[in-house]
């Protein structure tokens, strides 16, 4: 077996470099001396980029391999001519050279490299997404040399194939022709053997099997036949003559490599000393010529005659710092994804580290073998008499040729070493350019249907207002407006599916199944819902990547909950759907720790007893959540979980019993929570710990009391508002009081409305008076151009429906209105109860005096009404 294949100064670092052999190539010998020296070192070359086909004359890469046949149970080698295509990346095979048709062909751009030395010399595999490949060269050099070069080709193709038409982003267009491998002498650049590679070997006769078998390794039995006697006794008088080296000769050889070693770690600590001086040069240059320029800039403002100038330098100084600002803030977001991208490859350089390690400890294992060999074979020939005696010649020869065996294999395995090394880090950067370029490609898909939504919200929107015009146009052009609007209302989700691709992106229902449109009776309604889910959905794709990727990033890092700041503020910002169960588990336990079993016999209890709200709440199932597909229907399978929490509840607080509201809210802990002793948990949590007492009694007082403090709140913070409600009559609390009653379940989009939840079931009911005041407030404008009382009710009726922004809602409710503490919540409540109550009061007292009133006529009355009976007798 050879040594190892013959290698140049040139790494894989440089495949736009190649040197490939054609009829013109010289001798075998591969590259001149000359040409040696005129090559970049491996350092050089990872700053060198990488050559199109443009810019260098491509030259063939063809030869003879054999290629394993497998017929059933009979394996055979078959010679075939190998012919790479640079245009498609495959790789062709022929019979012969001569032969016009190919046999097959193996696609290159997906395929990987693998080289074993235990399967024989000069055989490699090729694998494909479909199928692997099994060839073999004429010499390990040969396979080592068709190897690096389908790396390099293949290389190539995938940074042609990596570009993007004109217009994508600049992530997308950043090509990878423009970067450099960073193969960090992974394997040098193999010579071409052209007595086997290149358009010259297609002159020479087809190798046949036979003359493979020349070059198997010498672990084969084969090889003492084929390499004859005459080799045996040339190794064995090279032996003889030369005598075994000593252990002292070993012993100073280590030493002086030791020496080199130490020397080279040396220069390379004081070249990359010297780098570093050079750059604290440069930097310190650039803070001169700074600080040069702030001193003229200085100068010019004391030297300037008029105030206006002084100004106009000042001002020029303003912009100067917004674009220095601009420019670290870009740094910082290029230095976090340098860190990640740091952080992937420190991960790969360690995987690689490990290999290489457990490559070592092999080769220092068979080291180990050698070294006690050769120390036998020291004391053995210590002891002439004893060597005369016990060992002949023949039996020093086998071992010297086994130690030769072993030299053998230590090399191949150092090439295969660095051949996997350098596919494995080609590899890992393919995929790194691939993963990349999709991230980058999702990223313009989410942008374009963002685009594609607000389009056809923009659309419907036009509809609209030509359907409040439809009085006054044309009845033909009426007629077309009704035809368009019943057009964009027909949408059908399943017949898109079936298409193949969905020009509209919003689907049919969300995550928890409220229909992202709902099937109102109201044409106008729906149109409006349509418009405010497609606006949604637009909101959602252009904030992904800003804004709910780092917040579920955010997420992710916590592990334990505990209550502080930090959570506070992501609990308003909305809790991404996979953590939403665990949060709202963990806050209703906080306050309201449930107690083992108790839901369990509350359940015996309604089973055994029927509760006098049964009726009504069997009344109230059919007409909860009828958006929601898991309780539109009668047989959805959530009903009875429903029916089982609201009984439960109902036996749990006699002094409440059912309250219509408390099925919506009770549904909503379903959805979310899914199990329903928690769902029951959670309505005892809103009912008795968020929700003042009384506010789901027979005479609901309490939240009567939250719509004056309702009104008091609105008339400061929207003081034009409430004097426009004012002036028409509009009593508020005809909207509000639903709102607060079941915390805004049916009036908002589920997505909104999920997020006032997360807020509310944290921080209690002044969630409910800041959102409130929000909705108010993202539509005040739109409320004031109304000047009639009738119109401005229709408004109100449907004007949730027109919020889509629910970051902008969050923002009002909890940073642009001025936040009140709970403090001031309850003295509101306080002070309006008194004044409820002694109204309450008053009217009881009028109503007895009625009452009073009223039996004390009753007899004179009965008088009267019989004596007109008398006289029409």
């Amino acid at each position: 077996m050879k040594k190892g294949p013959e290698s140049g100064a040139c790494t894989l670092a440089a495949p736009g470099n190649l040197m490939e052999s054609d009829s013109d190539t010289n001798s075998g010998n591969g590259i001149s001396a000359r040409e040696k020296d005129m090559l970049p070192s491996s350092g050089e070359l990872e700053n060198v980029p990488l050559k199109t086909s443009t810019e260098t004359s491509r030259k063939k890469l063809c030869g003879y391999l054999n290629k394993l046949g497998i017929k059933g149970p009979i394996k055979t080698w078959k010679s075939r001519w190998f012919f790479y295509d640079e245009n498609k990346c495959c790789l062709l095979y022929y019979r012969t050279a001569q032969d016009i048709n190919p046999l097959g062909s193996i696609d290159l751009s997906s395929a990987s490299f693998d080289c074993k030395m235990e399967n024989g010399e000069g055989v490699f595999e090729i694998r494909t997404p479909s199928r692997a490949f099994t060839l073999k060269a004429i010499s390990r050099q040969a396979m080592m040399y068709w190897l690096q070069q389908l790396q390099m080709r293949r290389w190539e193709f995938c940074n042609t194939q990596s570009r993007f038409p004109v217009g994508s982003s600049q992530l997308v267009n950043e090509p990878l022709a423009g970067r450099t491998i960073d193969n960090e002498d992974f394997l040098p650049l193999v010579k071409t053997p052209t007595e086997a590679v290149g358009l010259k070997a297609a002159s020479l006769p087809a190798p046949q099997t036979s003359t493979a078998l020349q070059n198997i390794s010498l672990k084969h039995p084969w090889t003492e036949i084929q390499m004859g006697p005459r080799l045996n006794w040339i190794r064995k008088a090279r032996w003889m003559n030369s005598g075994f080296p000593g252990t002292e000769e070993w012993s100073r050889e280590k030493n002086s490599v030791d020496k080199v070693s130490v020397l080279q770690q040396q220069i390379l600590t004081l070249t990359e000393e010297v780098k570093s001086q050079k750059e604290l040069v440069k930097l310190l240059h650039k803070a001169l010529e700074a600080a040069q320029q702030e001193k003229r800039v200085s100068s010019m403002y004391l030297t300037a005659a008029e105030d206006k100038d002084r100004l106009e330098l000042v001002r020029h100084k303003v912009r100067q710092i917004a674009d220095l600002t601009s420019r670290l803030e870009a740094l910082e977001q290029e230095k976090k994804k340098l860190e990640q991208i740091l952080t992937l490859r420190d991960s790969h350089i360690q995987e690689l580290k490990e290999h290489v390690q457990l490559l070592m400890e092999k080769n220092h294992a068979k080291q180990k073998v050698i070294m006690t060999l050769t120390e036998q074979m020291a004391r053995e020939l210590s002891d002439p008499l004893q060597e005369a005696n016990t060992i002949t010649v023949q039996t020093l020869y086998k071992q010297q040729e086994e130690i030769e065996h072993l030299k053998d294999d230590i090399d191949a395995y150092k090439t295969q070493n660095q051949f996997l090394n350098s596919e494995i880090h080609q590899v890992t950067r393919l995929w790194t350019s691939v993963a990349e370029n999709e991230k980058a490609l999702l990223m313009k898909c989410a942008c374009l249907q963002a685009r594609n939504c607000q389009m056809e919200s923009k659309y419907l929107t036009v509809l609209r207002k030509l359907q409040e015009a439809v009085p006054d146009l044309p009845s033909a052009h009426a007629e077309l407006v009704k035809n368009l609007i019943q057009e964009a209302l027909q949408w059908d989700v399943k017949e898109e599916a079936e298409e193949g691709f969905n020009l509209n992106p919003v689907s049919e229902y969300d995550e928890y199944g409220f229909m992202t449109v709902p099937d109102y009776e109201i044409e106008d309604w729906k149109l409006l819902a349509k418009i405010q889910a497609l606006e949604i959905k637009s909101n959602k794709l252009w904030s992904q990547e800003i804004v709910e990727k780092p917040l579920r990033d955010r997420w992710n890092s916590i592990g334990e909950l505990n209550p502080s700041g930090e959570l506070k503020s992501l609990i308003r910002s909305g809790i991404p759907v996979e953590h939403r169960q665990r949060v709202w588990r963990w806050m209703v336990s906080r306050h309201c720790s449930p107690v083992p079993g108790h839901y369990q016999r509350l359940l015996e209890q309604s089973r055994s007893t029927e509760h006098p709200a049964c009726r009504q709440i069997e009344l109230d199932l059919p007409r909860t959540l009828t958006n929601n597909k898991h309780f539109s229907s009668p047989s959805s399978h959530l009903i009875p979980k429903l029916r089982r929490v609201l009984l439960a509840f109902s036996w749990h607080n006699p002094a409440i019993g059912y309250c219509q509201g408390l099925n919506r809210l009770a549904a909503v802990a379903l959805l979310v929570l899914e199990d329903e002793e928690s769902a029951f948990w959670c309505l005892v949590y809103i009912v008795e710990n968020l929700m003042p007492a009384d506010y789901y009694s027979d005479t609901l007082i309490t939240s009567q009391v939250d719509q004056r403090v309702f009104k008091d709140f609105l008339s400061e913070k929207l003081p034009r508002l409430m004097a426009h409600f004012g002036q028409y009559r509009i009593d508020v609390s005809l909207i509000t009081f639903n709102w607060f009653l079941v915390a805004f379940v049916d009036s908002l989009v589920s997505d909104i409305l999920l997020r006032v939840w997360d807020a509310f079931l944290y921080e209690g009911t002044k969630v409910i008076f800041r959102y409130a005041l929000a909705i108010f407030k993202y539509n005040e404008e739109e409320i004031l151009r109304i000047h009639d009382s009738v119109e401005i009710y229709q408004y109100l009726r449907f004007f949730t429906r027109m919020i889509t922004d629910g970051r902008k809602l969050m923002n009002i409710a909890f940073n642009d209105l001025n936040p009140f503490p709970m403090k001031l919540l309850r003295n509101r409540r306080s002070m309006h109860r008194e004044e409820l109550e002694a109204e309450l009061c008053e009217l009881e007292q009028i109503k007895a005096a009625y009452v009073k009133e009223r039996a004390e006529q009753g007899p004179q009355d009965l008088k009267e009404v019989a004596s007109e009976e008398e006289e029409e007798n």
